[in-house]
């Protein structure tokens, strides 16, 4: 990476972090730019050289967090399971336990992210988990309804989620191994 590269995302990195403190504080439709700019410490040309608006540095705020998830799990691995496993065998230790210990080291983002739900537009997201999991693992199993396999998924994802806000509102006090065990059980109540 250049010198110059290396300074661009820096910078954006300062207002990545800028929305953040903000909207932990406030309303994000009631964000400025020239607020997140003050926060970063930096002016507006150079925040119009990195978004067109709020709602740009917010995408890629949430993107860069979605990214820093995944990168728990090796890319290869992970496109490899997709092929090969149904979606409930993605609900285990191997895939939960790293994802709950990057909530909780994490908790203050996902708190925000929770009470802000709505503005971080997760639609995009669940859709790429639609396409890349849900549809080929259900697809394995004989199920080829578009309608079934949404229905499925906003019930698995919506339990799931509704888990790691409890967990979350309780600060993570219980382990991950317990509410990864909690998981599991939800979605495969009989181990076969």
């Amino acid at each position: 990476m250049s010198k110059a590269e290396s300074k661009f995302n820096n910078t954006a990195a300062k207002m990545n972090g800028a929305l953040f403190r903000l909207i932990d504080r406030k309303d994000f439709e009631d964000i400025t730019v020239s607020e997140v700019c003050k926060e970063a410490g930096v002016n507006r040309s150079t925040f119009y050289a990195h978004y067109d608006n709020t709602y740009d540095l917010l995408k890629e705020t949430r993107d860069n967090f979605v990214s820093s998830c995944l990168s728990q799990y090796s890319e290869k691995e992970l496109e490899s399971d997709i092929r090969d496993m149904r979606v409930e065998e993605f609900v285990s230790e191997r895939y939960i336990l790293p994802y709950l210990k990057f909530v909780k080291e994490n908790k203050r983002f996902f708190k925000i992210f929770i009470s802000n739900a709505k503005d971080f537009d997760t639609d995009d997201l669940y859709d790429l988990l639609l396409e890349r999991l849900w549809i080929p693992s259900c697809q394995k199993r004989g199920i080829n309804d578009k309608t079934l396999i949404t229905y499925m998924s906003k019930f698995y994802l919506n339990g799931l989620t509704a888990i790691v806000n409890q967990w979350i509102s309780n600060d993570c006090e219980d382990s991950e191994l317990f509410v990864c065990e909690v998981m599991i059980l939800c979605v495969r109540p009989s181990q076969e």
